[in-house]
């Protein structure tokens, strides 16, 4: 394993599932349920020992056909089958019996659903992970991003990430932006993953460059499968920053040995899902 990368405890012979921690993801839509599905397996992977996706009623049945190992909650949706305002307090309820929150993949955009993540993010007092439309969702009420309830870790592209901080220098080059990245997280009091070539974790004080990955990764869904390990090693008791740097290392290193046995050019989402245990095998190594 790279010697200065934080470590999972080693698991005991007497552990339970109770001990690798409950993820409660919201996410799903009626036309993006396999984004909701990728982050679900990929908490799985991650080594969480509960998996729970929170998701609109209609594509409920979808969601949860994808994986047996994780649990699907229905929850009221608006008419063009995204989350709706009337979700929040079976959102609140099942958030009282989760470890980590994650948020976004395959949300959607809506007046309610910005309405809806705001709350999340100022009031379920449990780390979370927000990512994807959930962090367009804030960038429309980033008055939020003041008070959190809990520890924060945004996962921006370089486009959402340039929503998000509202006013930035839209023609700032990655020098800039990582700059910015870094004001912010300490603003924010949260850590940002300001994704892309060498993805940048910061937590305004600290700051790392992820050193794994291709450019096979650019590629629908694989943000997804990031959340989903981030989430994963939020609730077995890594501390943001620390999950962070973790979590980027393993998932470019699942997408490298993809790459190395199907090439770049053919490299999709759930290749990720298949290379995950193998790639924490590797870290693990002596």
């Amino acid at each position: 394993m790279t010697p200065d990368l934080p470590r999972l405890a080693p698991r005991k012979a007497d552990s339970h599932k109770g001990d690798f921690g409950r993820v409660l993801i919201v996410g799903g839509s009626r036309s993006m349920a396999g984004a909701a599905g990728l982050a679900g397996i990929a908490a799985l992977r991650g080594g969480a020992g509960l998996v729970q996706l929170a998701v609109p009623e209609v594509c409920a049945d979808t969601v949860a056909s994808f994986e047996p190992s994780y649990m699907t909650q229905p929850l009221p949706c608006d008419r063009e089958g995204r989350l709706a305002i009337e979700a929040r307090e079976p959102i609140a309820e099942l958030a009282r019996r989760a470890t980590v929150l994650a948020v976004g993949p395959g949300l959607g955009q809506s007046a309610e659903l910005t309405e809806l993540v705001a709350w999340m993010y100022t009031s379920l007092p449990l780390p979370g992970v927000f990512d994807a439309d959930a962090l367009n969702a804030l960038a429309g009420r980033r008055s939020a991003l003041q008070t959190p309830a809990a520890a924060r870790l945004l996962t921006p592209h370089p486009g959402e990430f340039k929503r998000l901080g509202g006013n930035l220098d839209r023609d700032a080059d990655r020098h800039e932006q990582e700059d910015q990245a870094a004001r912010l997280a300490a603003q924010w009091g949260a850590v940002i993953v300001l994704k892309g070539h060498h993805t940048l974790i910061t937590d305004g004080r600290r700051c790392a460059h992820n050193a794994t990955g291709n450019p096979g990764m650019a590629t629908g869904g694989t943000g997804d499968v990031l959340t989903g390990i981030l989430a994963a090693l939020l609730a077995q008791g890594l501390a943001p920053y620390e999950a962070a740097r973790l979590g980027t290392h393993v998932h470019g290193l699942a997408g490298d040995l993809a790459a190395e046995q199907l090439g770049q050019v053919s490299l999709i989402a759930t290749d990720l899902l298949r290379f995950l245990a193998d790639a924490f095998r590797k870290i693990e190594a002596p």
